[in-house]
Parts: C-alpha cells; structure tokens; sequence
C-alpha cells in the first residue's frame, strides 16, 4: 500500500491506495490556522501541519496496519517559506503562497529582466524568493539566521525523515530554479542573496528522499523500512491523479479559481502573459499553467450578495443561450473579484459590470456573470496557446463541470471540444499516492497513469460561437490597465 500526503492552505488530507491503484483509506484534518498579522500578510506556523499530520494518522492507524504501507509521498501548497536555523529550527511563521507583502522585492529582482528567462516567469508577490527577500529588509536578523528555506510539504518530509529534499516541480514555484535545465540557479539566488548550501536538494517526483526516522516510524506503527519520495506541488500532483502527464493532455478547473494546466516534453514560457511554466513532477516533463484568480468564486458571491441560487443562475443561463438577441443585448462583467494572474496579472483590478441600460434585468446579469468568467478562461487559453502547447484533448474539472450549458458556452467561446471528467477533491492527495506508488516500483508513467474516464463531450455550438467572439472582442476593451 502507498500513501500520499496532501497539505493543503486549510486542510490535510491522507489517501492510502493498493497495488491496483485502489483508494483503500482517505483521512482529513481540517481547519488548519491561518494568520493575517496585516493587510496582505498570509502565514503558518508550521506545528501546525505537523499536528494536522498527527491527526490524520491516527485516524489511519484505526482503520488499517500503517505497518503495511511501503512509500509515502507529498502534494502540497507551493510557493511557502520555511525558514529553518543551523539547529534546525523553524525561525518565524511560514509566508504563504496569497502573502501579497513583497511587490517591491519582485521589481527588484527584475531589474536583470534576464532572470525571467531562467525562471520562465515574471516574478510574482506569491513565490518563494521575494518573500525571502522582504526578509532581507525587514527581519534583518531572522534573514541572517536562514540556514535552509523548505517548502510547506517539504518540511513534512523533514519531519519524516530528517532529510532536505524538494521535488522540481514544487521547486518551480520558488523563483531560484532554473526551470529548462532542471537545477538551481545561481544567478537567480544572488537576486535575492541566498546560496545553493540554503537549498533542500532536488528530485523527480518519483525519486526516493530517504526512509522513515525510527522514532516516527515506532510512534506511528510504520515498518522501519517504509521509503518516501519526492512529491509534486498541488496542481502537479493532481495532474498525475488525473493521468495527465503526456504532451497534448490538458485539464480545465472551474472550481473557487480557474485553472488551466497542460503538460509538455519541453520548456515552453509566455511570461507577458504571466503564464507559469514549471516543470512536471515526472521526469523530463514540464507544464504550462494559466491561472484566474477568481472563476465560481464569482458565483458564490452573486448568490449571496443577491439573495440568488445556483438552480436560479443555472435556469437563467439555459434560458438566454437559446437566444442570440438576449445575448448580444446583454451587459458585460469583468470577473476580477480579488486582482487577476493570467494574462494582465493585475493585482489591483476589482470586478465590474458594463454597458447596463434600463433593459437590463437580473435575467440578463446572470448571463453576463457567466459570460464574463468564461471569456476570462478564453483569455487564459489564448495565452497559453501563444506558447505553442499542444491542447488536444481539454478535460474540464470542478464544480462548474456539472453545469453542461456553461460547457457549451465555454466550447463555443473556444471554439472547440471538452471532455467533462470526474475529479475528487482529493485528487492531489491520490496523485500524491501515485508518485509514491511509481517511484517504488520504479514503474514508467505510461504503465500506469491512465488518461482520465470521459463522461461527456461538449461541442461548440455554431448559432453561439460568432456572437460570442464578437462580444469577446468587446469585452477585452472594458480592461484598462
């Protein structure tokens, strides 16, 4: 049995799978701290995932023998700084991946606008080196007391196993990897006055990072032998709980943001367009990520703010398709509740609505809440495919997914086929369990990760797709940045 650990911002999840990749156990520990000490601040204290962990695995330890689990690997909120002493210590809370406080550092880095060629990405408040930086200049001490920096899931495997390891697509996300050629990169760590020595070391997903302590091992009832591998950050690691690792192969997520991830067997980079290129979690893979801050977020907000439902949104929505006179007549929203990463990567943005008349009904604002989120993932894939990707097979995931006329919408706006496919929540936490399962076996990706089970393909509809280029034309005018 394999079992994969899930860090995620707010909760822990643990999923133990057998050699048919079977879910055989899955465990949660939830409402994990989270302090805003000020506006824009985001940290952790990192007792806190050990106790998370603690809990989960008790709750294993009396469903099933953890005796019998031979590997454990990680997924885990990337970006995080961790920031550990020559005793190893943790020397103040972990700055998390939403931390906002170091746009200044950012420009600073960049002004050797070479560093985003190495990197493959404009450097953002959310990675790992300009937080570091702002320590630099403001925790002046805690700065010099920096022995290593671990990522948030990286720290678990410390904890484990007293080992420094980050895996490369984890390590994509901290802005001192060289992303083409795989390793860290000096020059990117001089742009933030950190050293290679202050590096965990890294590895594939699928490699191993050592065995258990004994003392964990005994403490939890874990064979003494029990290995651990590399990992993935979150999007990677359910990438592979999807079956997506190969060139063409893509996932869209309508969940709280949207997000569109797609896999390559090259480093490809849009930096203009603030699309993040990382490497996979499976060697000699890299993906391309378009991220929108805010996609059924937006839902959530207008059925609360407007005493609204999902059944209301989801009956106005199949009522104004079946009419392109409502359509064209229709205001537009710009869905940028909290800023927005792809493609203008504006943090200071706020949502909108446009072009409202006296015509103007609830009807009509629904259609364009929904129109306005999907032109805002049309303008994550138009970004993405300025890479040159291969975007053959689009699987869309997330609660928006059962929504089969905003699927219809969204292939008319594109233009072209999706597939609608399951997805858990826990599908990092199953990807997680893969790697482990992989490495261990020292299988290759395809024996064993299957493209994920189709239940239904959207095609664009012909009578929407002219009006709604149009209006998307329209729409990208309403942005002035």
């Amino acid at each position: 049995m394999y079992l994969g650990i899930d860090l995620g911002t707010s909760s822990m999840k643990c999923l133990v799978i057998g050699e048919e990749q079977e879910i055989i156990q899955s465990v949660s520990s939830d409402d994990i701290p989270l302090s805003n000490p000020h506006s824009g601040w985001s940290e952790q204290e990192p007792s806190s995932w050990i106790i998370a962990l603690e809990a989960c695995l008790k709750k294993l330890s009396e469903k099933m023998n953890l005796g019998e689990i031979k590997a454990i690997s990680f997924s885990g909120h990337m970006h995080g700084a961790t920031c550990l002493d020559s005793n190893h210590q943790v020397i103040r809370p972990c700055i998390l991946w939403n931390d906002t406080r170091s746009h200044q550092e950012c420009e600073e880095i960049m002004k050797d606008t070479s560093v985003m060629d190495i990197a493959g990405n404009i450097a953002m408040p959310g990675f790992t080196a300009p937080k570091v930086l702002w320590l630099k200049h403001n925790e002046t001490k805690n700065f010099q007391s920096i022995d290593k920096v671990l990522l948030p899931k990286d720290y678990l495997r410390f904890y484990l196993t007293g080992e420094f390891h980050s895996d490369l697509s984890d390590a994509s996300g901290t802005y001192w990897l060289d992303v083409e050629k795989r390793k860290w990169s000096q020059k990117l760590l001089d742009a933030s006055s950190m050293s290679i020595s202050q590096m965990p070391e890294l590895c594939e997903g699928t490699d191993q990072t050592g065995v258990l302590k004994k003392d964990i091992a005994e403490r939890y009832g874990f064979n003494s032998q029990c290995q651990v591998y590399g990992g993935a950050g979150d999007n990677a690691a359910a990438a592979v709980g999807l079956g997506l690792y190969d060139e063409g192969d893509a996932s869209l997520s309508l969940g709280t943001s949207g997000v569109i991830f797609g896999s390559t067997k090259k480093f490809l980079k849009n930096y203009d367009d603030a699309i993040h290129s990382f490497c996979h979690s499976l060697p000699n893979t890299w993906h391309l990520m378009s991220v929108m801050l805010s996609c059924t977020s937006n839902v959530n907000w207008f059925v609360k703010t407007f005493d609204s439902s999902l059944n209301e949104i989801t009956d106005h929505l199949n009522q104004t398709i079946q009419s392109q006179d409502l359509i064209k007549n229709a205001p537009f929203y710009l869905p940028y509740l909290t800023g927005e990463r792809t493609p203008i990567n504006d943090p200071h943005v706020r949502a909108s609505f446009h072009n409202m008349g006296i015509e103007t009904n609830r009807s009509s604002l629904i259609y364009s809440l929904i129109e306005g989120i999907s032109f805002g993932l049309n303008d994550n894939y138009q970004a993405l495919a300025k890479t040159g990707i291969q975007l053959n097979n689009i699987f869309v995931i997330g609660g928006g997914s059962q929504n089969e006329n905003w699927i219809k919408l969204l292939a008319s706006i594109l233009n072209r086929d999706l597939a609608i496919t399951e997805a858990s929540d826990a599908m990092a936490a199953f990807g997680a369990a893969r790697l482990a399962f992989l490495g261990f076996n020292n299988y290759k990706p395809e024996d064993v990760l299957s493209s994920p089970l189709v239940q239904k393909t959207i095609s664009s509809d012909n009578n929407l797709t002219g009006v709604l280029q149009e209006r998307f034309i329209e729409w990208k005018k309403f942005y002035i940045g």
